[in-house]
């Protein structure tokens, strides 16, 4: 009776308790290695952190479940679908880093515990090599963001042109709105200064030509969806 209550509790499965245990504490340490790597000089939330470092053991104990069992798979791949639509999207560098936590408990699950490790080791070294030389880091420090107060009387579309040419090296008007009952037109740019020290001249330059009204520059934060 104990054997058959022991089947029913196991179910229909060879793998033994080393079997079982060996690759998912395997796949807990080797997540908990490269969400320790992600969080190198990295802008991050504790939950995706915390999701890094579990998301191996879970992918590997499903692997290990599905054991080339057609139908289970089916139902797992509908089960992440439905996970999936109701998340709300990450960055880049967030979707590569869950994708590579997966990939490390597929292999963890299949049985391929030192390629796994090889491949957490290679993944985190190349990200904190990457966020360590500032690769694909863009140079905000020229970048700023302008709004200009302006009279109703002024073509704000070339009054401007001769002093952006003279201290920027490009610029973008971003929006052009209404105010006070229409008498005045705010404007906001995207510039990008020759050099650091003009910043003073070109505002001095811009008070001139909108009567002494408002002017704001102020810092572009870095994008976000665009590192890596």
């Amino acid at each position: 009776m104990l054997n058959s209550l022991y089947h029913t509790l196991m179910g229909n499965t060879t793998v033994s308790y080393t079997g079982f245990l060996l690759p998912v504490a395997a796949s807990l340490l080797l997540g908990l290695i490269f969400a320790m790597a992600y969080m190198y000089r990295s802008r991050r939330s504790r939950s995706l952190i915390a999701t890094m470092a579990v998301l191996p053991a879970v992918v590997c104990v499903i692997i290990m479940a599905v054991n080339g069992n057609i139908g289970a798979g089916v139902a797992v791949a509908g089960a992440f679908g439905l996970v999936r639509f109701r998340s709300a999207p990450g960055t880049a560098k967030e979707i590569t880093a869950i994708f590579i936590a997966m990939t490390t408990g597929l292999l963890c699950g299949m049985g391929f515990l030192i390629y796994a490790a090889i491949f957490v080791l290679i993944m985190s070294l190349v990200l904190v090599l990457y966020s360590f030389i500032g690769f694909g880091e863009e140079d905000n420090s020229l970048r700023k963001s302008l709004r200009i107060t302006v009279p109703e009387n002024v073509d704000y579309t070339k009054e401007f042109e001769e002093i952006f040419d003279q201290y920027t090296t490009s610029r973008k008007l971003l929006s052009a709105k209404t105010s006070g009952m229409g008498s005045l037109f705010k404007l906001s740019y995207d510039i990008t200064l020759k050099d650091p020290s003009v910043e003073k001249a070109l505002v001095d330059e811009l008070r001139v030509k909108n009567g002494n009204l408002e002017i704001a520059v102020t810092v572009v934060m870095p994008r976000e969806n665009e590192e890596l």
